[in-house]
């Protein structure tokens, strides 16, 4: 996936109220991004950290600058904007370049299941159903270790239950965690930041559930598909 627009370069002043954050452009304004981001973004919303920003001239949106990359300055990227994996592995499946899932013919996104709910992608055409939840994975607190998820998701944890529900039904079901990081080789879950997460995760797992994960390659031009990695209970 491409940004839609050539990405600039700013430093981090500050991120609040969770979508907005205040950057320094390199000419010297200071100017409001949003940040399409409503985890923790733990380790990644430092002062003075240089970010990447997407530039827009829509009259409808009132900010005129969109937070997509950290550059960790060292080489690696991490990719903040959480509706890109969903847009990334969407054009995998199409290409039918995700390693991992069963024959399907047809992707269909965010259709409707469980209990006022919508799967990220239903993938059919091989008899069974194949129900895939897709998380953007941007911690990392030990070196090429990923982790999810960054802050309390009562939310996520619902979804691992309707993804066990399923199962149960007969179907198939997936975890896909999209690591929008290039530092890290293998993920792993954070149970410490939300213990009940971790607990849900264990009894979805033990339904059936499927984990897959894999990382991006990232840089201001665009972030796609890399290889996929090892999930560490």
């Amino acid at each position: 996936m491409e940004f839609a627009t050539p990405l600039v370069p700013a430093r981090l002043i500050k991120r609040y109220k969770r979508f907005l954050a205040d950057v320094r452009l390199e000419d010297g304004r200071e100017v409001t991004a949003h940040c399409a981001n409503n985890g923790s973004m733990m380790g990644l919303a430092e002062p003075g950290m240089k970010v990447w920003l997407e530039p827009n001239d829509d009259p409808k949106k009132k900010l005129k600058f969109g937070w997509r990359l950290v550059d960790h300055e060292n080489g690696h990227f991490t990719g903040v904007d959480t509706s890109v994996p969903n847009r990334t592995l969407k054009a995998a499946l199409m290409a039918h370049e995700v390693p991992g899932l069963p024959p399907y013919d047809l992707v269909r996104p965010e259709v409707k299941y469980g209990e006022n709910s919508r799967i990220d992608f239903l993938l059919s055409g091989d008899g069974r159903d194949t129900y895939v939840e897709v998380k953007s994975v941007t911690l990392s607190r030990a070196p090429g270790l990923a982790e999810f998820p960054d802050s309390v998701t009562a939310r996520g944890a619902k979804h691992l239950a309707e993804l066990a529900q399923m199962v149960q039904q007969g179907h198939r079901a997936i975890m896909f965690y999209l690591v929008q990081r290039t530092d890290c080789d293998a993920v792993t879950l954070a149970g410490d930041i939300d213990p009940a997460y971790k607990t849900a995760f264990d009894q979805a797992t033990a339904a059936g559930v499927t984990v897959l994960a894999q990382t991006c390659k990232i840089d201001p031009t665009g972030i796609v598909l890399d290889n996929p990695i090892p999930f560490r209970p």
